[in-house]
């Protein structure tokens, strides 16, 4: 048998395992799980999270997002230049007067910005406890946590 026969019955082979696997077991499972022993030591879990607990959520991603799909309560604080960034700080510091527990999320686990937004509220200095949460969007929207978002099943 030639080279791109060859290739050919082990792609047939592969795709009717996989379309079996498929049947048998049903799709891949893709809910975020968080291990706590991996988190950075800013980070936090969202099920380490009382519930019940005040938390003041800041919402690191785009307005138009935030706007569509944000947390009940947050406020956005990004770092888009078209943004004002003085009435992010003021409006951060009134609510952290109210609340100093601040959790600051972005799109999903691998997104810096909602770290650097979390040091800027730092900086200002209001005695405010700051944490970026693993998973961001993400883990907020399968934990049902989204407005006009569902539970998982």
């Amino acid at each position: 048998m030639n080279f791109p026969g060859q290739i050919a019955v082990i792609a047939v082979a592969a795709l009717a395992a996989a379309g079996a696997t498929y049947l048998i077991k049903g799709p891949p499972v893709r809910q975020l799980f968080c291990d706590t022993a991996t988190l950075k030591p800013d980070e936090i879990c969202l099920q380490q999270i009382p519930a019940g607990t005040a938390v003041l959520w800041v919402d690191a991603r785009p307005r138009t997002e935030w706007l569509k799909n944000g947390v009940e309560g947050s406020i956005l604080w990004n770092l888009d230049p078209a943004e004002d960034m003085l009435a992010f700080e003021a409006e951060a510091a009134v609510r952290i007067a109210e609340n100093p527990r601040v959790i600051v999320y972005c799109s999903d686990e691998n997104c810096g910005i909602s770290r650097q937004v979390a040091d800027r509220i730092r900086r200002m200095d209001l005695g405010a406890e700051v944490s970026v949460l693993r998973g961001g969007w993400r883990a907020l929207s399968e934990a049902g946590r989204i407005r006009g978002a569902r539970s998982p099943r």
